[in-house]
C-alpha cells in the first residue's frame, strides 16, 4: 500500500465579505435564521436547505450525513428521513442532535442544537405524496443504512415497481421529524480569523443571545 502524506498547511483563503455584530441581529433566533437562509436562498446556485445532522449512537460515537430542511417554522425545523436508518435508530436512543449550515459562497455557517421528535403519521403523509413518484418508490424499496447484498438487485425491485403502476404507499417506517431548537450559532468568516460569532441560548423559557470569541 502506498504511503500518503498530504501538507495542506498552506491552504488559506481570506474572509472578508461582511462582518455580524450582535447590534445587527433579531432578538429571535428564527427570525435571525429566515434572514440568513433567504439570503442564502438567493445569493447562488447551490442548495441553501442542505445541513448536516450530527447523531450520537448508544455507545457515544458520532455520525453526520447531509439532509435536506423541507420546512421550518417558529416550532422548528422539519426533515425526512427512514426510521430505521441509521440516523433513525440513533435518534430514537438519543434524540439531542445538532444541524450545521454552511454557505461557503456567503462565509456564514449556521449550528443549531436541540431535541428531534417525529412528526405526525398525516403530516409524514401529507408530504409524502408531494414527493416525485420515483422518489415514493424509492422509499418504498431502500433500506436506508442496511446491507446491501448487490446494487443491481435494488434497482431491479425498484423498476419492477416502477413499472407496475402500483400506487405509491408510504412505508410505516418513513416520516418526518421536527429539531426543536435550544441553541443557535451564527459565524461570520472574518480577516485574520476574528471571525464574527453570535449565539442564542432558550434558558427559562426565553432566548438569550450574547457574543462569542473566535
Amino acid at each position: 500500500m502506498s504511503e500518503i502524506n498530504k501538507n495542506l498547511h498552506q491552504e488559506r483563503k481570506s474572509y472578508d465579505q461582511s462582518t455580524l455584530r450582535i447590534h445587527m441581529v433579531d432578538n429571535d433566533p428564527i427570525k435571525q435564521f429566515d434572514q440568513w437562509y433567504c439570503e442564502a436562498e438567493s445569493f447562488g446556485d447551490f442548495e441553501a436547505n442542505a445541513m448536516v445532522i450530527s447523531t450520537v449512537s448508544m455507545d457515544g460515537r458520532p455520525s453526520s450525513r447531509v439532509v435536506l430542511l423541507k420546512e421550518y417554522s417558529n416550532e422548528g425545523l422539519i426533515f425526512f428521513s427512514n426510521y430505521d436508518s441509521r440516523k433513525g435508530r440513533e435518534i430514537a436512543a438519543n434524540n439531542a442532535v445538532s444541524v450545521l449550515f454552511f454557505y461557503e459562497q456567503m462565509q456564514r455557517q449556521i449550528r443549531i442544537d436541540g431535541r428531534v421528535e417525529k412528526i405526525s403519521e398525516k403530516a409524514s403523509e401529507d408530504y409524502f405524496k408531494t414527493r416525485p413518484i420515483e422518489s415514493q418508490y424509492g422509499a418504498m424499496v431502500s433500506q436506508q443504512s442496511h446491507p446491501l447484498a448487490s446494487k443491481d438487485e435494488l434497482e431491479k425491485e425498484f423498476q419492477s415497481i416502477l413499472n407496475s403502476n402500483k400506487k405509491p404507499q408510504r412505508p410505516k417506517h418513513w416520516g418526518g421529524y421536527i429539531l426543536k431548537p435550544s441553541y443557535f450559532e451564527f459565524w461570520q468568516g472574518r480577516p485574520n480569523r476574528l471571525h464574527d460569532r453570535i449565539y442564542y441560548s432558550f434558558e427559562k423559557k426565553s432566548w438569550n443571545k450574547g457574543i462569542l470569541s473566535p
